[in-house]
Formats: C-alpha cells, sequence, structure tokens
C-alpha cells in the first residue's frame, strides 16, 4: 500500500478525533507525522517497512486513549468478521491486550482452552516461546489459531501460582453459534447458554426459545458468564425480547453530540411474561452488561452470579479503507436507572486484576421498583454466588486429565469401563450383558479409584488430602467429560449445569423472579 495512502489514512483518524476548531492541530499534526516518517525512510540504518511504521503509529495513539480502541489491519478485520459469522481452528478462547499484557477475558466451553482449566484473568506470556509484550490482542489471536490438529504451546501466569503454567494444546475446530448450548434443566425451566453475540444472535435465540417452549418451558435460566461482548444493536435486541414496548434498554452518551441516543424496547409479544433469572459472572461484559443491566434495572428479572467486567464504553467501527479500520470509543452507556457501569481504568494494572473501588466511592441509583443499584463496576448481582475451583481442579484440568481419563472410559480402554455398557450411545446400541449407564450416568468410588490409578500411570503427582477436599468437583468434572465424550458436549453441559450452583441458586430463586411478572402486568 502506497505511503501516500496511509498518511491519509491516518490524518483521517486524527480528524476523527477532532472538532472542526481544531483544523490547524490537525494540519500541523499531519505535517509532522509526515516529517518523522520521511527521516526515518532516509536515515534509519537499515530498510524500514512503512506500512508497518504507520499502523504502529496508529496503534501507539489509540492506545493512549482507553484499552478498547484498536485498529484494525487487514488480517485483523477478517478476523473479526469471523467470529461474528463463521468458524475457526484454535484454543476457544478470548483475549484482549492490556498495556504489556495478554488476558484471557473468557475460555469457551467445551472447547481445548475450558477443557484445561484456562480462567478469565489468565495471563498469556508466551505463545510458542516468544513473549506476547509486543504483540496486539489480534496478533496474539493469529499466532494461536492455525490448522486443525495442529499444535500450539503457551504459557499461563496466574494470580496465586507460584510459578507459570506451560501448556500445549492441539487446535480443533471452534464452532461460533452465538446461542451455545439451549435444553430444560428441569420439567418447567428452559436453560440458554449465549456465549457471545453477534449478527445471528437474536434470531438464534428465538429459534432455541419456540424449541424450549415445545418442551414444556414456563421459565429461563438465560446464562451470560463468560460472554464478552459483540455488536450493540444485538444487545438491544435481545433486551427487546424481554422487556414491555416503551421501556428503557440503554442510553448513550458522547463529546459528540451525533451519538447522544436513548434506545427503548420497540416490540411487544415476545417474551416479557416469562420470568426470568440471568447468569452473570467476571467474564460478562459490554453487550452481556446491556442485557443484564436492562433487565435489573427495569425490575425484570434477578441477576445471579459474580461482579460482571464493568465495560461500558461503546466503540464505533470507522473504516480506513477497503481492509482497514479504527474501533473508536465513541461514547458511554448508561444502564435505566442512568448509571455507568465502566470500572476505572486510569490504573491499567487495576483494571486488569479486576480490583473494584470501594462502594463508598461509586456511584448510587435505584430500580423502576427503588432497588439500590451501584455504578461504576460492573453489574452487582442480587444474589452473589461465587464458582472458583479449587487450585488442585485446575491443576488437573491443566494437565488434561479429566479429558484423558473420559475418553479412554468412553471407548471401553480402562479395566472398570469394560464392565459398562452405554446404550443410548451409537457404538453400544443392542449389547447387553454389562451395567446400563445413561445419560444421567454418575461418578461413584470405583470410578474416583480408577482415575486415581489412571493419574498414577499418567505421572500425574497428587495428595491424598487434596484429592479428597476437591472430590465434588473431581465428580463433576468426570461426569462432564464422560457425558460429553458419550453423548456429545451439550449433554455433558446439561448434567454439569443440573450440578452448577449457580443455576441451582436460579432455580431457587425462580419463584420470586415470576413476581416481578406480576407487578409489572399491574402498572
Amino acid at each position: 500500500m502506497k505511503r501516500k495512502v496511509l498518511v491519509g489514512f491516518l490524518s483521517l483518524l486524527i480528524l476523527v478525533s477532532l472538532s472542526a476548531r481544531d483544523e490547524d492541530i490537525w494540519d500541523r499534526s499531519v505535517e509532522k507525522f509526515s516529517t518523522i516518517l520521511s527521516l526515518i525512510e532516509k536515515n534509519y540504518y537499515r530498510d524500514v517497512e512503512t506500512e508497518k511504521l504507520i499502523y504502529s503509529s496508529i496503534r501507539g495513539m489509540l492506545e493512549t486513549l482507553d484499552p478498547h480502541s484498536y485498529f484494525l489491519d487487514p488480517d485483523n478485520l477478517s478476523r473479526m468478521r469471523e467470529e461474528y459469522t463463521g468458524k475457526y481452528y484454535g484454543l476457544g478462547i478470548q483475549i484482549q491486550k492490556h498495556e504489556d499484557s495478554l488476558v484471557v477475558i473468557a475460555p469457551i466451553e467445551g472447547t481445548p482452552a475450558s477443557r484445561l482449566g484456562i480462567q478469565p484473568g489468565d495471563i498469556i506470556s508466551t505463545i510458542d516461546g516468544e513473549s506476547t509484550k509486543p504483540l496486539t490482542s489480534f496478533e496474539a489471536m493469529q499466532k494461536l489459531r492455525g490448522p486443525k490438529g495442529t499444535k500450539v504451546t503457551i504459557t499461563i501466569v496466574r494470580e496465586g501460582l507460584d510459578k507459570p503454567l506451560e501448556l500445549t494444546i492441539e487446535r480443533e475446530e471452534i464452532p461460533l453459534h452465538s446461542v451455545a448450548y439451549a435444553f430444560m434443566i428441569s420439567d418447567t425451566t428452559g436453560y440458554i447458554f449465549v456465549r457471545n453475540f453477534a449478527e445471528t444472535t437474536t434470531e438464534e435465540f428465538e429459534q432455541k426459545m419456540t424449541q424450549l417452549a415445545g418442551q414444556g418451558m414456563k421459565e429461563l435460566i438465560l446464562d451470560l458468564r463468560g460472554n464478552s461482548g459483540g455488536p450493540f444493536f444485538q444487545s438491544i435486541a435481545l433486551s427487546d425480547e424481554f422487556l414491555p414496548k416503551n421501556d428503557v434498554i440503554v442510553s448513550i452518551k458522547g463529546r459528540n453530540r451525533i451519538y447522544n441516543r436513548e434506545f427503548r424496547a420497540q416490540r411487544d409479544g415476545q417474551f416479557e411474561d416469562i420470568p426470568l433469572v440471568i447468569l452473570i459472572n467476571r467474564g460478562s461484559a459490554s453487550a452481556s452488561e446491556i442485557v443484564s443491566g436492562a433487565v435489573m434495572d427495569n425490575d425484570r428479572g434477578y441477576i445471579v452470579g459474580e461482579d460482571s467486567w464493568g465495560k461500558g464504553l461503546v466503540q464505533t467501527v470507522f473504516p480506513l479503507g477497503e481492509n482497514l479500520a479504527v474501533a473508536l470509543t465513541t461514547a458511554k452507556y448508561f444502564t435505566p436507572s442512568g448509571r455507568s457501569i465502566q470500572r476505572d481504568y486510569e490504573h491499567i494494572e487495576d483494571y486488569i486484576l479486576y480490583k473494584q473501588a470501594p462502594e463508598d466511592q461509586r456511584e448510587v441509583r435505584y430500580t423502576a421498583k427503588g432497588r439500590k443499584v451501584l455504578g461504576q463496576g460492573g453489574i452487582a448481582p442480587d444474589f452473589e454466588v461465587t464458582s472458583t475451583l479449587k487450585i488442585f481442579t485446575l491443576e488437573l484440568m491443566t494437565r488434561g486429565a479429566f479429558f484423558g481419563y473420559a475418553r479412554k472410559f468412553a471407548a471401553h480402554e480402562t479395566a472398570l469401563s469394560k464392565d459398562f455398557i452405554f446404550p443410548m450411545n451409537q457404538r453400544d446400541s443392542g449389547v447387553s450383558g454389562k451395567l446400563s449407564a445413561g445419560r444421567d450416568f454418575t461418578v461413584g468410588t470405583p470410578v474416583l479409584e480408577e482415575f486415581k490409578a489412571y493419574l498414577r500411570a499418567a505421572k500425574i503427582a497428587f495428595d491424598e488430602q487434596k484429592f479428597e477436599e476437591a472430590e465434588a468437583e473431581i465428580r463433576r468434572e468426570l461426569e462432564r467429560e464422560i457425558i460429553s465424550s458419550l453423548w456429545g458436549i451439550e449433554e455433558g453441559v446439561r448434567a454439569y449445569r443440573k450440578t452448577d450452583a449457580v443455576v441451582l441458586k436460579a432455580l431457587e430463586i425462580m419463584p420470586e423472579a415470576s413476581k416481578f411478572i406480576a407487578d409489572n402486568n399491574s402498572r
């Protein structure tokens, strides 16, 4: 690409950031940039790539603004489009760059990253032995992705661990369906997990709701845990599914008045009368927080789980050419009560490590029915339930122990599994004379003992006391992996969710959530 064209792109970016009265500053900035570029080209001790210099300049300029404005070169723009519409081969991990650190926002459930216990907040310090410090999040994403079946080695730095973890992971196909799982969690309660927001999210959601309604669904658990967001207007559309016409969903305000808008529900006759509980955690951000905030502030349903990430900034994508763009923060968004949920990012390390401001320093707002809610720190759930795994369980996950044993068990490659048949699995259909196990399979003491033998054979050292302390978690992980191996990931997720403390709390409070419907209908 020609230097003149690239300088023009940079000029456009500067112009977007300045008002009309700053034209002199703009002219001088472009002139200075062109002068510096010419000096480098003529006098630097070796040849340089002009395109690379200009791309780096744009990235550097954006990094001084906030953690969420970024530059999209041709490869990166292609990746972003891929996230919204297609599929790819990789680890199944959502990442973001904060200063020099490549931070895990959330693993995608059922993917290699999830099976190995990679957690929100983990820092990927190296990829195939190379430091991630000079990489953008999109450059790192390119390195993590690759042909199916190939392997990549990453180093994980995690708060609380004495030393970094080195993991070699085989790339798999990562499905990009926005609504990943939908099933009945009880006779009357449907469960829908929205992995991320994409162009088809609301369409997929409506299809799943119709499917579950046909199975007897009367109430819904909407799981937005680990959902780091996506297209802004999809969050509006999904919120509209639950709110009566004219209820405020979100408002946005920017320095440029053209971005000041209030968004209200436009349609009735959707799912306004279904009792609703939404699940969130630290990995829930942006569009997920818009939906959660709209439901909470309108007293439409309850929120359960952990504080969300706290991203209340709106990015607008400005095309700079056929294959170049800038995602620039143009506004803040505010929930219906008027609160901004954006966490302070002045001290970027605190932002990365998810440190919250003290409650007495956060703004106070009130929901439609007068419930107190706080701003400047994400969405705080109505009912806090944490789901952190023990270090020992995570260590077993990072070694691939649950996944490895489950695959052998499902294939009848362990001594104990030879005593079982799985009649609902195609491989075992028609087989008789052994212990029968279906999709309600539970891990008992014999399986646990054989799993210990598997660990010893694999030379994975463990302490009996730590094993006993984590036994309940180990049972759940084994059940999920064994059932997933036999009948698919969604069946494994269903089994896992039935013992999920956050889901169990949602089921417990569902009768209370249903009261919101009666109260709202009496308005």
